[in-house]
């Protein structure tokens, strides 16, 4: 959990210094245009199958048993799979690349940058998927700090390589190198990880379990699901502001909803150990393991109330000072008001963090698919109404759909946690057992 703080610090750190260099070099304009490439392997993403959560948690019950050629299986199992998706991730981006221009109302040199670098960034989706997937292994073998810690410095490397590109004069393309570079680094050190805790082998053909592949797509399912209406958040919120704001509106939604995710980070980094512990706590539910499982949970509750809380307070109140020292002259006057409505719905989604950890630990991934899916239709109808009602009004409306949609998860998270662990009074162990696989 203390890995967690410290590379969100570290991610926090590198976010600060890479949006003013980009913004110095590419401007609102021309920044907008990459971030549409972003939103386009956000839907990419898609083909993950939700996969890498899966692996994660497979892999936990599996190193909880002992069972070294389950994790084999698993893993061998997951990387076809995700070869598989990423392939149909990637016709999929060729065949409809004008009408993803034409989604975004791209014209000119906008559409014909985008056009040229759809395929690099179906080709990096597909690698995506096989990294994300590796990275998740030293997690679900109870190292997710050399994991975090991995992501990390991988986000340095993105932001190294792009910034020294951008020096040289090679305009947007540096972020599309300087991101794959760094998903290459992350590739060489989480194999590096895996190697120095347990020794698999995970390139061979006899790996292939049709029953595993079954629970990671089972499992991952769900994953996809939540993944999907996340969907219905962030990129659909783009769309709709490159269509009724323009593609300049789309760098001040950004850095708005980075910088509330980044500081809920602070804290959220931490919690993410709850799901692989859970996992393996869950394995054999008896009635002890249900105890500590509601510790587990208190205990966060009181992380966020504590230091959350704090933080948030802060960053609030000191959000305007704070942008004009790191935008300097890109600094916009909406930017204050539109973080300090984003800090108020990050925070009340970090409060159903506990709730969600545990949950997809248990298996009840079903309720973290309702959650995303709460979440995502109040978005897109509170977004929707106000771009047929007054669409001049949807650049500041937006946030508030946001805020609106987290306060719906959040409730439904929490309620339902409530009714398990809290609400379900005395079982037997076996009654315990029933009430967590089923």
């Amino acid at each position: 959990m203390a890995s967690g703080a410290v590379t969100t610090v570290i991610n926090s750190l590198a976010l600060v210094v890479a949006f003013p260099i980009y913004l110095h070099f590419l401007g609102y304009d021309r920044y907008g245009v990459w971030l549409v490439l972003t939103t386009v392997l956000s839907f990419a993403q898609l083909g993950n199958l939700g996969i890498s959560k899966a692996v994660m948690k497979l892999v936990a019950e599996e190193y909880g048993r002992g069972d070294i050629k389950g994790i084999q299986r698993c893993v061998t199992t997951a990387l076809a799979l995700l070869s598989l998706s990423g392939m149909v991730v990637l016709a999929v981006i060729l065949v409809l690349e004008d009408q993803i221009i034409g989604a975004f109302k791209l014209t000119g040199e906008n559409a014909a940058m985008i056009s040229s670098l759809l395929p690099y960034i179906g080709c990096l989706s597909i690698y995506v998927f096989i990294v994300q997937a590796l990275n998740a292994v030293p997690s679900g073998l109870g190292r997710i700090d050399l994991a975090n810690y991995i992501q990390s410095l991988g986000r340095i490397v993105t932001v190294t390589v792009a910034t020294v590109l951008l020096y040289c004069g090679r305009g947007i393309e540096s972020l599309l190198i300087g991101s794959a570079i760094s998903y290459v680094f992350i590739h060489v050190a989480s194999l590096v990880c895996i190697r120095r805790i347990i020794h698999i082998r995970i390139l061979r053909l006899r790996n292939l379990d049709v029953r595993r592949g079954k629970s990671i797509l089972r499992f991952g399912g769900a994953v996809i699901g939540g993944s999907l209406m996340n969907m219905m958040l962030s990129p659909f919120n783009k769309l709709m502001l490159s269509r009724y704001a323009g593609v300049s509106a789309i760098p001040i939604y950004e850095i708005a909803y980075r910088g509330g995710m980044e500081v809920r980070g602070l804290v959220e980094a931490g919690l993410r150990a709850l799901m692989p512990e859970i996992s393996r706590i869950g394995a054999n539910m008896t009635r002890g393991a249900k105890e500590r499982i509601v510790a587990i949970n208190k205990q966060s509750l009181k992380l966020i109330f504590l230091v959350g809380a704090s933080l948030f307070c802060g960053v609030f109140i000191f959000a305007g000072v704070l942008l004009k020292l790191w935008l300097g002259d890109k600094f916009v006057d909406v930017l204050p008001h539109t973080l300090r409505i984003m800090l108020v719905a990050t925070f009340v989604s970090l409060v159903g963090v506990p709730a969600y950890y545990t949950h997809m630990g248990q298996g009840r991934v079903h309720h973290c698919l309702i959650s995303h899916f709460i979440l995502s239709l109040i978005n897109v109808v509170v977004v929707i109404v106000y771009a047929i009602i007054s669409p001049e009004m949807i650049e500041s409306r937006v946030y508030y759909a946001i805020l609106l949609g987290q306060c719906g998860s959040t409730v439904y998270l929490v309620w339902q946690l409530y009714l398990v662990l809290y609400a379900a009074g005395d079982y037997s162990d076996k009654k315990l057992v029933n009430v967590t696989t089923g």
